[in-house]
């Protein structure tokens, strides 16, 4: 393969059998969960009597010493490599943190923290410390698990990670590069959207797309097994069957919307090759309605539509959250003052244009998109 061939990286997530060899892998999450604990110690006590920061190099040499003391002769179950990615998982957010403060960027940015075992959820191999066999085995570790091999995984395999969710179950999810295809710039119709409350997505070619609003049709079975749970005593056997009843009616929740967002998407790419959105604050939007922006999830959307855009040659185009796109004219360009959210249709005092506030919106951000385009 030539230099200049250009990669693309994908993951392929599979769903692990469920069975008592299982618990091995749940031991080995909650090792490498001690081993972060220990890693953040390091770095803190580092800091103080120094004030300097602990380089994952230097960190990643201490590791391989620590892993031969008496009283840590259980992390010599996990792979050298894991805890090497520990390490750098470290690394990755103190940079995250120092970068943040630097730029000076808004938003919740932390160093990291101690974590408690039930929120650590996955270690990651590299090179070694796993074997493929044929079928749907796998080797991790020196042990034999099965997973659930709905498709073929292509490429070069970079990293396999092992992750756990809270409803107890485990995937396998391996990372691989693998050349990537050339996808040819389609030229085709275009439209505008915008986002809103009373409507999912409102088309600039007059087409309303409602959301099914799953987190608030199911809102009455997650309610009753959050009231189960509250009513066990914490830490005995039926509170954590409650626990994971809720877990499990959450999951419910995500999979059903993620299923609508790709057959949605799927759609929409197949239509258009250009589709112009708002980039939204969506922080700042949670803050005034809460649980509905939550069940609207627009992040989710926008990412799972760019990615079904780019496999069929279409483009992403994201307008300015500024923009006034809603007190804009779509006939003449006046921009009125004040556009309260109760007022659903307006007319234009230049033109006495009678217009339709997410219709509108959609015909401005549909014209605004394109000129980048």
């Amino acid at each position: 393969m030539s230099k200049q061939e250009k990669q693309i990286v994908m993951t392929y997530k599979y769903k692990m059998y469920r069975n008592k060899s299982l618990r091995h892998l749940d031991r080995l999450i909650d090792y490498h969960c001690e081993v972060y604990n220990y890693c953040i110690a390091l770095h803190r006590r580092y800091y103080k009597m120094y004030h300097k920061h602990l380089s994952a190099n230097k960190l990643k040499v201490h590791l391989t010493k620590v892993r031969k003391r008496p009283n840590k002769e259980h992390w010599r179950e996990l792979g050298s490599q894991s805890i090497q990615d520990v390490a750098e998982r470290i690394e990755r957010s103190y940079k995250a943190f120092f970068d943040a403060k630097k730029e000076q960027r808004c938003g919740r940015h932390s160093i990291p923290h101690f974590c408690k075992r039930k929120n650590y959820s996955s270690f990651t191999l590299k090179q070694t410390g796993y074997k493929f066999h044929d079928g749907n085995h796998i080797t991790i570790l020196g042990k034999d698990y099965k997973y659930v091999a709905h498709r073929p995984y292509e490429g070069t395999i970079k990293t396999v990670s092992i992750k756990r969710d809270n409803c107890g179950d485990f995937w396998l999810c391996i990372v691989c590069a693998k050349p990537a295809s050339e996808i040819i710039p389609r030229k085709g119709n275009a439209i505008g959207y915008d986002f809103g409350l009373k409507t999912f997505l409102t088309g600039s070619d007059g087409s309303r797309i409602e959301s099914p609003r799953f987190l608030e049709k199911n809102a009455t079975a997650l309610r009753s097994a959050q009231q189960a749970l509250s009513r066990k005593r914490k830490g005995s056997a039926n509170w954590r069957r409650a626990k994971m009843d809720v877990a499990r009616k959450y999951q419910y929740v995500r999979n059903r919307r993620k299923d609508w967002f790709y057959k949605l998407a799927a759609d929409i790419a197949s239509q258009y090759s250009d589709v112009c959105i708002e980039d939204l604050n969506i922080k700042a939007m949670q803050q005034l309605w809460g649980r509905k922006i939550s069940d609207y999830a627009f992040t989710e959307f926008v990412s799972i539509l760019q990615n079904q855009l780019s496999k069929t040659g279409g483009q992403l185009h994201k307008v300015d959250r500024f923009y006034p796109s809603s007190k804009t004219c779509s006939h003449c360009g006046h921009i009125v003052e004040e556009m309260p959210l109760d007022v659903r249709r307006w007319e234009c005092p230049i033109c006495h244009a009678m217009l339709d506030r997410d219709g509108n919106a959609a015909v401005n951000i549909l014209v605004e998109g394109m000129k980048s385009a």
